[in-house]
C-alpha cells in the first residue's frame, strides 16, 4: 500500500512540476510515456516521421494543458485522449479528398479472409501505415479506440455513412494488403 501511495505522490509532484514549467520535469514525463505514446502515434500516421511530428505536438499539448489534468484519473489515459485528437487534427490538416458513399463499398470483396490473422502485430501495423490517412484515421478510431461512427463522423466532418464505407474500405485494403505481401504464410 505505501508503494502505491508513494508512486501517486511522487507522479502528483511530476505534474506539479511540468505545470510550472520545470524542465527536468518535463523531460521525465516525455522519456516516461515516449514509447506507450509513440505506439499510439504510430497507429495513426503513415510512417515514423508523421508518428513523431504527431507525438511531439501532442506532447506540447499535454505540457501546456498539464494544469487541467484531474488527480485521480489516470495520466496515461489523459495523454493517449491527447495524442488521439492530435492524430485526428493531423489527419484533419493532410486530408485533401473524401472518399465515396457506402453504396460503392458494397461491391467489394477479399479472396483472403484470414490474412490478419497469419500476421505478427508489426506487420498488421506496417499495413496499416500503407492504407490512406482517411481509411487508417477511421479504422483506427473504430477498432482501436472504440468510438461509433457517430462520434468518428463528428470528429472528422464526414457522415455516418462515409464513415461506415471507409471502415469497410479500410479492412478490405488491409486484406488485400496483407493476402499479397504475406502470402508465404501458411503455404
Amino acid at each position: 500500500m505505501e508503494i502505491a501511495l508513494k508512486l501517486r505522490k511522487d507522479e502528483q509532484t511530476l505534474i506539479d512540476a511540468c505545470a510550472k514549467q520545470e524542465r527536468w520535469a518535463q523531460q521525465k514525463l516525455y522519456e516516461t510515456y515516449y514509447s506507450g505514446m509513440m505506439g499510439v502515434c504510430m497507429r495513426y500516421a503513415g510512417n515514423a516521421d508523421d508518428a513523431r511530428d504527431i507525438l511531439h505536438e501532442g506532447f506540447i499539448k499535454v505540457f501546456r494543458n498539464i494544469s487541467k489534468y484531474k488527480a485521480g484519473t489516470s495520466l496515461k489515459a489523459w495523454m493517449h485522449r491527447i495524442m488521439v485528437n492530435t492524430s485526428i487534427d493531423y489527419y484533419r490538416k493532410q486530408q485533401r479528398r473524401r472518399t465515396e458513399d457506402i453504396e460503392e463499398a458494397y461491391s467489394l470483396s477479399s479472396s483472403d479472409v484470414d490474412a490478419v490473422s497469419r500476421c505478427s502485430e508489426q506487420e498488421i501495423l506496417l499495413a496499416v501505415q500503407e492504407l490512406s490517412p482517411v481509411y487508417r484515421t477511421v479504422f483506427n478510431l473504430y477498432v482501436i479506440e472504440g468510438y461509433p461512427h457517430k462520434d468518428i463522423a463528428k470528429k472528422l466532418g464526414i457522415t455516418e455513412s462515409t464513415s461506415r464505407s471507409n471502415l469497410l474500405k479500410a479492412r478490405v485494403k488491409l486484406q488485400k494488403i496483407l493476402a499479397s505481401k504475406y502470402s508465404h504464410y501458411g503455404k
